[in-house]
């Protein structure tokens, strides 16, 4: 049930999210990036080429409808 659920706000890797979803991780991150999988946010630092990706357990379990327990990672 829905109001059991609870979301902490800990981010989930990527690497987790894209096994939940059966794809690859370079797809998710391509896919937020692009603003295409609204889980999360990404971000780029000032001269930088690498994204920090954060995975809000609470967007990904309302886009996806799977619940991802952080305590358990």
């Amino acid at each position: 049930m829905e109001h059991d659920l609870i979301f902490d706000g800990r981010n989930i890797p990527v690497a987790e999210a894209a096994k939940i979803m059966g794809k690859d991780p370079q797809f998710i991150r391509l896919a937020m990036i692009n603003k295409l999988l609204p889980i999360g946010l990404t971000y780029k630092k000032e001269g930088s080429t690498q994204y920090d990706f954060y995975i809000s357990p609470k967007l990904f379990y309302e886009y996806t409808g799977c619940y991802f327990d952080s305590k358990n990672d």
